[in-house]
């Protein structure tokens, strides 16, 4: 039963994008509207290059930004500030996924490759605000981005969690394999399950997978 493969869990570490939102929101239509956008001011490329761009940093750096970061020295304050400046009007709240976030057993926290501003707009949009014992961003881990374990040991240490006794919540699977790796118990939120060793269980349903963990 998956509710006793989570009675050890004391820290719930959870994504945001895909996440703690459906990907029916596709929230990220705005966002990489605007990330294409800065890159072909900043980098004076034209919209098709710039797009080529945006998927060639993703594949192989992680993020857009990190990319843009290692190839090209960019300050990443003013890109973070700029592609997270988009509307919330396609997010709605969900008391059932908040009841049930509020359910959990020990600490909560929010893990996100977006900026903790942009994170808390998304939690307040959903419901969800004041339910996380705290929210890090990619600031936190001094820019790296999930799936760098380095950046996972750095917001995990500033937040003095325990990963043996934690689980992660992800959309993205690649983001769970040194969570894996590090002892987390696993959980991929997505329409389709990865079938990657590194994927513990599967959910298209969030809220209804942590009820079923309480209940």
């Amino acid at each position: 039963m998956p509710r006793d493969a989570f009675s050890h869990v004391q820290t719930w570490v959870f994504d945001l994008d895909n996440t703690l939102y459906p990907p029916s929101a596709r929230l990220f239509d705005l966002i990489d509207v605007r990330m294409t956008a800065w890159i072909m001011d900043v980098l004076n490329v034209d919209k098709a290059e710039a797009n080529r761009l945006r998927l060639h940093y993703w594949e192989v750096h992680g993020t857009t930004l990190a990319g843009l970061m290692r190839e090209h020295g960019v300050d990443p304050a003013g890109y973070l500030e700029h592609v997270h400046d988009i509307s919330m009007d396609r997010l709605t709240p969900d008391p059932a996924l908040a009841r049930a976030i509020r359910a959990l057993p020990g600490r909560r926290i929010v893990y996100t490759n977006g900026c903790a501003p942009y994170a808390e707009r998304v939690l307040a949009a959903r419901g969800l605000s004041g339910l996380f014992d705290a929210v890090y961003g990619v600031e936190h881990a001094g820019f790296l981005p999930k799936p760098e374990r380095a950046a996972f040991d750095t917001v995990f240490t500033i937040d003095g969690l325990n990963p043996a006794t934690s689980a992660m919540f992800e959309d993205d699977a690649r983001n769970l394999a040194a969570p894996h790796a590090m002892g987390m118990r696993t959980v991929h939120v997505a329409p389709e399950r990865d079938l990657g060793a590194h994927v513990h269980f599967h959910t298209d349903d969030l809220g209804g997978f942590l009820h079923s963990l309480l209940n």
